[in-house]
């Protein structure tokens, strides 16, 4: 297997991730011959490869590749940045404890809602003090902000004991004053220390114990060189800046390593990305290769013009008919126009569904809804991309988790008819087919329910008995007018009460031990079909996934900070806490990624999704282009991030936040110009959403565009 390291250097769809899955199969070949004798002593261990993706998308979708190209030969490890440090220092834990004194033998991973719970309890007191209401109006911000600011000082290398002097050094004193900052850095060094007395492990924590402790220990140096002989890393521009630390003692290690560059990439700067640290690596590979092809897409014709319309307002040009604009005076109106569009282009037989993307700087409810409407009433699928919507918006979730103040006791008051109504709705919903068919797996499932919302409303009000410990279902005879819910309803209602009731007595009598396991009921008898939605599949999957996560953190901390364990505590109260989590909106849809069974469809995304999924259509419909918010981070820039950039010169003032926003936008256009191939839709409103006008800096290439329909009569 050749030592050389090789640094490839690319642009968007250029062909980097193709280079780097035939260089790894080349590996391969090279490794099974020299390891041919090795390999019948199984005293010596062989080793893997060590493949890294940005992404878990982009990770399913290199494993698959990798896959094909190798015939499932070869040992491979294929990972990503955050998800390897975390099971390097799970792995190890046992190294990282002896050095810090720690007495738990076994660490517990914290997801993002469950961290910012705990963390928000512990800081409760200093939270009442106002201090750091600079880092957002509600306590819910200020922690998610704190904690933010803590994985961004992790993936950064700088120790938490220098978070507070690096805020002031970067922010000053207009955003963030002095006692704010130390305050800040007293809280997080609180939360760390809490975190590892108990083996609680968030992203913050782990990436500081891999940089600070793991990595430098010479022990697990010779078990790195052990398990791995080679590294390959695909975008190594969206990396935080601790990866160059690991590729580079890899490489110090006589590891061969291939990292693939997109100067036009960087999709994570301010998502804990350090490109231009990364970037230096170069200096460390024997191989530098440039790929040279012709440019994708549009990229070529239209990147130079068009960036130079959006930030010099003087220059003037005809853009050509590749890039028409579709123009109205209110939203409302534009998004019907793109529907009808989309509709229009797909009847013409010459563009299928699946080759159309609408893009938008941020997707609000409204647009999503209305377009996804518009476009299912032509019979178009619609596929968004990663859409995070709070669980309990789900009415599914809702109506499963109404069902659980009706087994454990003191719950009462967290429900009400009208949420009663609605379980009584949702849960009715079964498969219908006809009555002289039998069920086959071939045969479509239709959905109908059984009881309909007037029904449900009318049970609700009359058979429902609101108690604050025992709420209660009464038989549906106990209604004088009974008579008018009809048969499917009262028996669909009747199913309902007495499987209540005999799951209450198996709670009650300990067969059903934990809530986990009654949710899990409740959805396999009620919610679980064999065609339901994706979207409904993620959501009840999420559910599962957080509720089991839960209580596996309950039963190690307790329900707060310093609070008795979980046997000390009385059930239904462990439960409140649970409901509470989801009542306030913190978890959202996103478990572990699965291949999608939707058909071919038009996909729905914001600009950074489409870009880090990696996307490729014919056509692209650029939605609300007169947007401020395309020059804007937005969410995908964390609070503080760029003052945790190793290269970046401190403080971070107003000229520094300009250029790089002008730099983001100018990579944005590259980059969604290489990924569409034959033409742009640019779609703009006078009006936002809230009655504003809109006169974001590409405006101007709407004003510079063909009208479509000047481009129809035509």
């Amino acid at each position: 297997m050749s030592s050389q390291s090789i640094w490839l250097l690319g642009s968007s769809r250029s062909g980097k991730t193709s280079y780097l899955v035939a260089e790894v199969a080349r590996w391969l070949d090279e490794l099974t011959g020299e390891m041919s004798e090795a390999l019948l002593k199984p005293r010596l261990f062989p080793g893997s490869i060590l493949v890294f993706a940005a992404t878990g998308d982009n990770r399913l979708r290199l494993s698959e590749q990798l896959l094909r190209a190798t015939g499932g030969r070869g040992a491979l490890t294929v990972t990503t940045p955050l998800g390897f440090f975390q099971q390097e220092v799970s792995l190890f834990w046992t190294l990282i404890a002896q050095k810090l004194g720690l007495q738990v033998a076994i660490p517990l991973r914290l997801q993002p809602e469950t961290e910012q719970m705990l963390a928000q309890r512990l800081w409760a007191p200093h939270l009442e003090e106002g201090i750091l209401e600079p880092l957002g109006a509600s306590r819910k911000r200020q922690v998610r902000r704190g904690l933010d600011v803590l994985q961004l000082a992790g993936a950064a290398g700088v120790a938490p004991e220098e978070i507070g002097q690096r805020l002031q050094e970067g922010l000053g004193e207009e955003l963030l004053q002095p006692e704010a900052a130390q305050l800040l850095q007293v809280m997080l060094l609180q939360w760390r220390d809490w975190c590892l007395g108990r083996g609680l492990l968030t992203y913050g924590v782990v990436l500081e114990l891999y940089w600070r402790y793991l990595l430098p220990n010479s022990e697990y140096q010779v078990q790195l060189r052990r398990r791995f002989l080679g590294v390959a890393a695909d975008d190594v521009d969206d990396y935080p800046a601790i990866s160059r630390d690991l590729f580079e003692t890899l490489l110090r290690l006589q590891r061969p390593g291939l990292f693939s560059f997109n100067p036009q990439g960087k999709i994570r700067l301010g998502l804990n990305a350090d490109p231009d640290t990364l970037e230096g690596l170069c200096g460390c590979c024997e191989q530098v290769i440039e790929l040279e092809r012709p440019s994708p897409g549009l990229v070529g014709s239209l990147a130079e013009p068009m960036i130079e319309l959006a930030l010099n307002p003087t220059y003037l040009m005809q853009l050509p008919a590749s890039v028409p604009s579709l123009q109205t005076v209110a939203r409302s109106q534009l998004l019907r126009r793109v529907g009808d569009e989309v509709a229009r282009i797909v009847r013409d037989g010459s563009v299928s569904p699946a080759e159309i993307a609408i893009i938008a700087p941020g997707l609000d409810a409204i647009a999503r809804y209305s377009l996804g409407h518009i476009l299912q009433g032509y019979g178009i699928p619609v596929r968004p991309l990663q859409v995070q919507r709070p669980l309990f918006s789900n009415p599914r979730i809702r109506a499963v988790l109404t069902l659980l103040p009706f087994f454990y006791g003191g719950l009462g008051r967290r429900i009400n008819r009208d949420l009663v109504a609605e379980m009584l709705v949702m849960l009715s919903q079964n498969p219908q087919r006809g009555e002289q068919e039998p069920p086959s797996p071939e045969k479509e499932v239709k959905l109908g329910f059984e009881i309909d919302p007037v029904r449900g409303g009318t049970l609700a009000d009359a058979c429902y008995r609101p108690d604050p410990e025992w709420p209660e279902l009464l038989p549906a005879a106990s209604f004088p007018g009974g008579d008018r819910l009809g048969y499917r309803a009262t028996r669909a209602y009747e199913q309902m009460r007495q499987w209540l009731d005999e799951t209450r007595s198996q709670v009650t009598s300990g067969a059903i031990a934990s809530p986990v396991v009654l949710l899990d009921r409740i959805i396999g008898q009620f919610c679980w079909y064999r065609d339901l939605a994706d979207d409904q599949r993620e959501a009840l999957r999420e559910l599962l996934e957080t509720a089991s996560h839960f209580w596996e953190v309950e039963s190690r901390v307790g329900g707060d900070c310093g609070s008795p364990t979980l046997r000390d505590r009385p059930l239904g109260e462990v439960v409140g806490d649970f409901l509470t989590l989801l009542q306030s909106g913190t978890v959202t849809a996103n478990p572990y990624p699965l291949k999608p069974r939707q058909p071919e469809a038009v996909t729905l995304s914001t600009v950074y999704q489409y870009r880090s999924n990696r996307l490729a259509h014919r056509y692209h419909f650029w939605l609300d282009i007169s947007s401020p918010l395309w020059l804007q981070g937005g969410a995908s820039v964390l609070f503080a991030a760029p003052i945790f950039e190793r290269s970046r010169p401190l403080p971070y003032d107003a000229q520094a936040r300009q250029q790089d926003d002008e730099a983001r936008l100018q990579r944005i256009l590259q980059d969604l110009l290489s990924r569409v191939e034959e033409q742009v839709i640019l779609c703009h409103s006078d009006l936002a959403v809230n009655g504003q006008e809109q006169t974001g800096p590409l405006l101007a290439l709407a004003n510079a565009s063909v009208s479509i329909n000047e481009l129809n009569l035509t």
